[in-house]
């Protein structure tokens, strides 16, 4: 697997750029930002982009996924939920940011099982309520690697203030589709560093 991770926004939110060694696939995770500095990352990187993933559709995570769709001609995939957030400033958040435009739709609607394939990698969307509606974790087993949005962070859960947002419903979420997964399992969270689940399990203040 290739992975780098890129750090965009004044929120400081993790894009991941994500590859399969093998075939040279990729998939750009969560592109909130700094649309040139990803861009620069994929052409440095030599991946050819099939995905643009969101894990939901806050406009931190989502914000650059037009250039980055129109620069590699990728399809974008996101929950079925998240739809509407996507095209929606005023339910991204995009307005705090002083952003009125609309952002395009998803081509790919995902629902829970679903399979994502990036070259010979696997990726089963966990549905993930409770930061969003429509808030998904992507794992693949065979990496031992699960990428969880702004649901499970190291030390830290996602915030449910917002609009959409329900704390036992993000409780819920993580109890029952993350920390079901081994506990070798590696986190990769919206924002701040990497974790495990064991980590996690031991150690997080709100679990």
């Amino acid at each position: 697997m290739i992975l780098e991770t890129i750090t965009v926004t004044t929120f400081g939110t993790n894009c991941y750029i994500l590859g399969c060694a093998a075939t040279q696939q990729g998939a750009v995770l969560d592109p909130g930002g700094d649309a040139p500095t990803i861009l620069a990352a994929i052409r440095e990187s030599g991946l050819t982009i099939r995905y643009v993933i969101n894990t939901h559709g806050h406009i931190d995570h989502s914000g650059a996924n037009r250039p980055v769709l129109e620069a590699t001609g990728a399809t974008l995939l996101a929950h079925r939920l998240e739809a509407p957030l996507l095209t929606d400033p005023q339910r991204n958040l995009g307005f705090l940011l002083g952003q009125s435009s609309a952002g395009p739709a998803p081509d790919r609607l995902l629902e829970e099982g679903d399979i994502v394939e990036i070259g010979t990698l696997r990726w089963q969307v966990l549905h993930t309520p409770g930061h969003t509606p429509g808030g998904i974790s992507l794992y693949c087993a065979a990496e031992t690697t699960a990428f969880t949005g702004d649901t499970l962070f190291r030390g830290g859960i996602g915030r449910t203030d917002l609009p959409g947002g329900h704390h036992a419903t993000l409780m819920a979420s993580i109890a029952a589709k993350l920390l079901t997964l081994p506990d070798a399992t590696v986190i990769y969270p919206g924002h701040g560093p990497a974790s495990t689940i064991g980590h996690e399990k031991q150690h997080n203040p709100w679990l």
